[in-house]
């Protein structure tokens, strides 16, 4: 051990090892000694589908976040998976927009501006995966998806100038 460091140079010299996704002490404690099942999987992408939101999965499924990025990074049949969802959750976010613009029920609240930007930025995603679905060239996915957010948008203006109209 150096004075200066106070680090042996067998630690200074070692490599750096690896990362490793960290268990929780639940997950071994549910799994025993052995590996973690890879059954979360299934509920991390039923969340993941359901919410468009990885860290809420990844709390139903009983993992860290990075274990399932990890997961997604090392195995690319769920990271098809885990895009699929992706795709469902957008979609269901879609029908939930157009449900509320059709029916603006007071009780039912929803921030449409959000759920349109959250849409769009995510624009590239989804047309890749519907792409893939589809077997069609991205470009005429992205297409389609431009003109559904437009008439998402003119729906909101028009039902805007309604209330406006309405309340004079």
């Amino acid at each position: 051990m150096t004075k200066a460091t106070g680090i042996s140079r067998r630690a200074r010299s070692a490599k750096p090892r690896n990362k490793t996704t960290r268990i929780t002490p639940r997950q071994r404690e549910a799994e025993g000694e052995g590996l973690l099942s890879k059954h979360w999987r299934t509920y991390f992408l039923q969340t993941l589908a359901a919410t468009s939101n990885v860290s809420a999965a990844a709390l139903a499924a009983g993992v860290s976040v990075s274990r399932a990025y990890k997961a997604r990074r090392e195995h690319p049949d769920f990271a098809r998976q885990w895009r699929a969802a992706l795709l469902e959750g957008y979609e269901h976010l879609e029908m939930e927009v157009l449900g509320y613009l059709r029916d603006p029920n007071p009780e039912r609240k929803m921030d449409v501006a959000n759920a349109l930007r959250l849409l769009a930025a995510h624009k590239e995603t989804i047309a890749s995966e519907r792409a893939v679905r589809a077997n069609v060239s991205a470009a005429e996915v992205r297409a389609s998806i431009d003109r559904k957010v437009e008439a998402l948008r003119q729906q909101v203006s028009s039902d805007r100038a309604r209330r406006a109209d309405g309340s004079m």
